[in-house]
């Protein structure tokens, strides 16, 4: 797969932001958040982030973290940003969205390259938005999180500045690749699907207060150079609650196609809503096809619902397979990804798996050809069974002793298959 095509290919950028209806999907760092609740600290008192001072050298410290308000992140002016992207110029443009502009820049003073995201004074993403992401990426840091290099808010401006990343967005290249771009391969996909789910556990199970991403999605994902998945955006997300309780939100926001269905219709909000959202970006890897196509025929535009017919037949799953793969899969692994997927897009939230089980699942995908040897917490698909999708919950018991014996028969099982390979390969030699 080649590196980030805004990059390589003038025209391809020039063809997506002449095209009106891409400008709001084809972001760099996502959709514009709109609504978010602040971290533990009060933000009542302290409205804005504290400006750089009007010395350059004075905004390029290292991150400091003074008091419980202080944003641990780099400051700079608007001139150095506007020096790091020659005055914003329309070459060094690399995503456009609600929000604002995304640009390439290279920080004069160390060399680095980053992106720097131009919040639309005018867009909507407003003050408080722009603080919950620099708070929450200033005191997140997981290897499957993007990285903010810092921020400016001089007067009225408001940017973002992130670690580059060279391949762009997942959805750049699974959604909206063109006929000279080769298309992931198997293996790459489920890299990715590994990727997502572990920023995710980090955030559910390792960040405490919990974090709620609620904006999981295939253009939040992005990629380095050795495909990599990172999770963007944190705009939308919220500190979440501890214990069986869960957020109740007046306005529901998200994405539409990957907003989990209690959500929509409650606003109650919890960690399993961040599963389902995982389980449709799961479905789009697997398929090529977006959570919402209009293009397609009526009963096949939302993802969901036309793969679900598909869930209760194990037989019919290479139907889901993305034609662009020309069957080069493992059919073993094929079938352990839906399961995974199926899981993760359960209607009730109590039945869906917890992320960590997730990332067990799929670790045993996403390691090249061997893996799909392996198997994982799911259950097996080549025989007979009763559907997955639904009333599934026969399969998956609802607690802490069933999902611990299940892992750890994963594990087992993974550890055994490879020794048993190693062994085979030794005795040919």
């Amino acid at each position: 797969m080649s590196c980030f095509s805004c990059f390589s290919s003038q025209d391809k950028k020039a063809r997506r932001l002449n095209n009106p209806s891409r400008r709001t999907q084809t972001s760099y760092y996502a959709a514009p958040p709109r609504e978010a609740l602040p971290p533990q600290q009060s933000l009542e008192n302290n409205p804005k982030p504290k400006t750089s001072a009007p010395e350059p050298t004075k905004n390029t410290d290292a991150p400091k973290a003074t008091g419980n308000n202080n944003i641990a992140a780099q400051t700079f002016t608007f001139r150095e940003l506007a020096t790091a992207t020659k005055n914003f110029r329309q070459e060094c443009l690399i995503g456009e969205g609600g929000f604002g502009r995304v640009y390439k820049g290279n920080l004069e003073k160390t060399g680095q390259v980053v992106a720097v995201k131009q919040l639309d004074r005018n867009g909507l993403q407003g003050n408080r938005e722009f603080l919950v992401e620099v708070l929450m990426l200033s005191l997140l840091h997981h290897p499957n999180l993007v990285n903010l290099t810092g921020y400016c808010a001089d007067g009225d401006q408001r940017l973002l500045v992130y670690e580059y990343m060279p391949l762009g967005s997942l959805e750049d290249h699974l959604l909206d690749i063109t006929p000279d771009q080769k298309p992931l391969d198997w293996y790459a996909r489920m890299k990715i699907a590994l990727g997502a789910a572990k920023g995710l556990e980090y955030l559910h199970d390792k960040a405490n207060p919990p974090v709620i991403y609620r904006d999981m999605k295939s253009s939040n994902i992005l990629l380095d150079k050795g495909f990599n998945a990172k999770l963007s955006d944190f705009g939308l997300a919220k500190l979440g609650p501890t214990g069986d309780k869960t957020h109740v939100s007046s306005r529901v926001m998200g994405t539409y196609g990957y907003c989990a269905p209690e959500y929509q219709r409650t606003g109650q909000l919890t960690v399993k809503s961040d599963v389902y959202s995982f389980g449709v970006v799961l479905l789009e890897l697997i398929t090529g096809r977006r959570a919402i196509d209009t293009t397609r025929p009526n009963k096949e535009q939302n993802l969901v619902t036309w793969a679900e017919p598909l869930f209760k037949e194990p037989r019919r799953f290479p139907e889901l397979a993305d034609p662009l793969l020309k069957g080069d899969f493992p059919v073993r692994g094929l079938n352990q990804a839906v399961a995974v997927a199926a899981m993760c897009l359960q209607e009730e939230a109590s039945v869906r798996p917890l992320i960590s089980d997730v990332v067990t699942a799929l670790s045993f995908l996403g390691n090249g050809p061997d893996a799909n040897t392996a198997t994982s917490s799911f259950p097996s698909l080549e025989s007979d069974q009763q559907p997955i999708f639904g009333n599934g919950a026969s399969y998956i018991e609802d607690s802490k002793k069933e999902r611990q014996r299940a892992v750890a028969e994963a594990i087992e099982w993974g550890s055994s298959s490879r020794n048993t390979q190693s062994q085979t390969h030794s005795s040919l030699l």
